[in-house]
């Protein structure tokens, strides 16, 4: 915990400091002295107004004016010779068609003091890309675009805003260090494919707090080289929860560490907390530091879920155990409604088990029928206070 701790600390110090940032003087980049208009493509306008604005000294703003506008695909680059906020106020919609994009609709990348808000709505139009969506039975489909991808971006915040229909991942943050995202909604169909809220990979210093999100996959999913991870007062549902993973499926994955989710809600959902690992890692990794503590559950399958086998579209093989160490490890204070036999399940790898693993505090009420109990595998896991379902048989214990 101490690690968190520490990671914590030093996100608070990022948020004093980029909250002192006197946006009062910020001159204006409106699109509309662009050359956009009302209902039209501002694809130009929009990437002159960030070139412009990305080239003046000072704290700027690209503003997106009330309204609905249609946008291509766009990379809005820096580095910037100061901060610059994009301010989205009206509803900017992606071209239906997903092979209009290659991995993204709108990316920022290279930038130092980036602010996303506005209260406006990103519109992915995502339906047409679902249809086609084949991933489920075919290991080499491509990928379609994810709304908005934040690359290699520092001190930057994201608040107050709304992703919808993504064709693919609504939010990828790839290469960051120090970035806060608040106050967002995401939202998709519960059966539409691999619109995972917000991924992390490689990034550092993360906070993430007071989000809803409804989607057809994760919430949030965390990917390897994530460090310093803070979630808190998420609402997630429908969607396959708070994913730590998928790690060990790719060669030479950096570990992951410090990693805290604290006082969320999901419901109706398939999975509530999990980590998961494939089989046959083609190199080891390692992932410790990951906390969970006061979470509330409502009708959601796999409460607490540690799989290191996990495995999509029989792709792997599930013989040779994972080489991810899973290490370090909590669930605290976990409430909620199950229909699964199996709310509480922690399996982990034969190869390298699970160390220093702690239930504590975990009321999970049965509605479905058949044997409830809790599933341990190769971990020795150790338990204070109530435990519902009991706690796994075998286990050490407090």
């Amino acid at each position: 915990m101490a690690v968190n701790i520490i990671l914590a600390l030093m996100s608070l110090v990022f948020l004093v400091a980029f909250n002192a940032v006197d946006h009062a003087q910020a001159a204006v980049f409106d699109v509309t002295t662009h050359g956009a208009k009302l209902g039209g493509d501002i694809t130009a306008a929009l990437t002159s107004a960030w070139k412009d604005a990305c080239a003046a000294g000072g704290n700027n703003q690209v503003v997106v004016p009330k309204g609905t506008f249609k946008l291509g695909e766009v990379s809005l680059e820096g580095p910037c010779m100061g901060p610059i906020e994009f301010q989205n106020h009206g509803t900017i919609q992606a071209p239906a068609d997903p092979s209009k994009f290659k991995d993204f609709w709108i990316q920022i990348i290279h930038v130092a003091g980036f602010t996303l808000s506005g209260g406006g709505t990103f519109d992915g139009q995502g339906q047409l890309a679902w249809k086609s969506n084949n991933c489920a039975n075919d290991a080499n489909c491509g990928v379609f675009a994810a709304n908005l991808k934040f690359s290699f971006l520092t001190n930057a915040l994201v608040k107050d805003i709304t992703s919808l229909n993504s064709k693919y991942f609504h939010i990828i943050l790839l290469g960051c260090e120090r970035m806060q995202l608040e106050q967002l909604t995401i939202t998709a169909p519960a059966d539409s494919a691999n619109t995972d809220g917000i991924h992390i990979g490689r990034s550092t210093f993360i906070t993430i707090s007071e989000i809803k999100i409804g989607t057809g996959d994760d919430c949030i999913s965390i990917g390897d080289g994530s460090q310093g991870i803070t979630i808190t007062k998420v609402t997630c549902g429908p969607g396959h929860g708070i994913s730590i993973g998928s790690l060990g499926k790719y060669k030479d994955e950096e570990p992951v560490t410090g990693i805290t989710v604290t006082d969320c809600t999901i419901t109706d959902a398939t999975n509530g907390v999990r980590i998961k690992t494939w089989p046959a890692s083609p190199s080891p990794g390692t992932a410790t530091g990951l906390h969970f503590e006061n979470i509330d559950m409502t009708n959601v399958d796999n409460c607490l879920l540690v799989d290191q086998g996990y495995c999509t579209r029989d792709i792997c093989n599930a013989q040779i155990p994972s080489t991810i160490k899973i290490s370090d490890v909590s669930f605290k204070n976990i409430r909620g409604t199950s229909s699964s036999v199996e709310a509480v399940k922690i399996s982990c790898s034969k190869s390298v088990p699970c160390e220093k693993v702690h239930l504590e505090n975990i009321d999970i009420k049965f509605t479905g029928s058949g044997e409830y109990k809790a599933i341990c595998e190769n971990v020795k896991p150790t338990f204070a206070g109530i435990q519902n379902p009991p706690a796994c048989t075998g286990s050490s214990a407090e």
